[in-house]
């Protein structure tokens, strides 16, 4: 078989099949290695998937391409989507307390600002188009028009996912998902004396989380207009992180997703998790330009009642904007 053939010559890279390269492949490989495997059939069914990711292809395709019965492709692609669910913090995980630090002035960096030292992460949702179900059909159809599951992320300075939260239908705002997160529930992140970006659709809040958002639209005067240059300058990273994981998989998650909606969390999940051994191992890309263009934001979500306004410290934080650097 061709495929194997290029997958044992070890001097060939794999990045045009299979949109890793073979270091990240490697890794990804010992990051699902269970105890129970034996030889490489572990190998061979991660090797199955990202393939079948890459070109977003039928099981029947990759069968063929395999020289494996079709029910078997269906019970490995179902398999390795369970696995990598199984351990995401293997590879999706908020910072240590120790590395906050760095993590702040990388903040810094992208955006432009001293201000954003303690910014610690940038949150945002993308829609993943799908095939919708019968029942509940409605459920699923977006503010823009199509129908999807929901895929909430936080990222760090580099684009690389913190936390991701997937499987709301389309129809549910950002606000209501973020809400029902672990990381807001728990106030796992960020920590007291943090910040995270968000857009204008998320309220801006103070507690239980610091989440600062920009100023609502017309602005009033240049102190507001200022800060939210510079805060869309810093929270655009999350942008660009969703950017790089729709590019390189491409075929599967920038057109409708061929599998059912109950399985679509996992292997959007995935997607995340395979973005974050790509660019653990030095495996990055840049964004396909009409991907990124793919930027409308929902109508801004409430404050509930037990949270706390973060103008205070958005106002305080706009002041220091304008204070430390020029003007755009």
């Amino acid at each position: 078989m061709p495929i194997l053939r290029l997958w044992f010559d070890v001097e060939t890279e794999l990045r045009q099949d299979f949109r890793l390269t073979r270091r990240a492949m490697h890794s990804l490989q010992r990051l699902l290695q269970r105890d129970q495997d034996h030889g490489w059939g572990n190998e061979l069914e991660v090797l199955i998937y990202t393939y079948w990711l890459a070109h977003g292809l039928s099981y029947r395709v990759v069968a063929r391409v395999f020289n494996v019965p079709k029910a078997t492709v269906h019970r490995i692609i179902h398999r390795v989507a369970q696995n990598i669910w199984d351990n995401l913090r293997r590879a999706i995980n908020f910072p240590q307390t120790v590395d906050l630090p760095a993590v702040g002035q990388g903040f810094v960096n992208i955006s432009g600002t001293p201000a954003f030292h303690n910014v610690v992460g940038a949150i945002d949702g993308s829609h993943i188009r799908i095939k919708p179900p019968q029942r509940h059909r409605l459920d699923y159809l977006n503010y823009k028009g199509f129908y999807s599951v929901n895929m909430q992320a936080i990222c760090d300075l580099n684009g690389r996912f913190l936390d991701i939260f997937v499987g709301y239908p389309g129809s549910v705002h950002d606000t209501r998902i973020m809400k029902n997160s672990s990381f807001y529930t728990t106030r796992l992140y960020p920590p007291t004396g943090y910040i995270l970006l968000g857009d204008g659709g998320y309220p801006c809040l103070e507690t239980p989380i610091c989440l600062i958002t920009p100023f609502k639209e017309p602005v009033h005067g240049e102190v507001q207009q200022r800060f939210n240059y510079y805060q869309s300058r810093g929270r655009s990273i999350i942008e660009r992180a969703f950017g790089m994981m729709k590019t390189r998989w491409r075929s599967t998650l920038f057109r409708v997703l061929e599998v059912k909606p109950t399985f679509a969390p996992q292997v959007i999940a995935s997607c995340a998790f395979l973005h974050n051994v790509c660019m653990d191992n030095g495996d990055t890309l840049v964004p396909d330009e009409d991907i990124l263009m793919d930027d409308a934001q929902p109508p801004r979500g409430h404050m509930a009642y037990n949270e706390t306004s973060g103008n205070d410290t958005r106002n305080r934080l706009s002041a220091l904007v304008s204070g430390n650097v020029q003007a755009p």
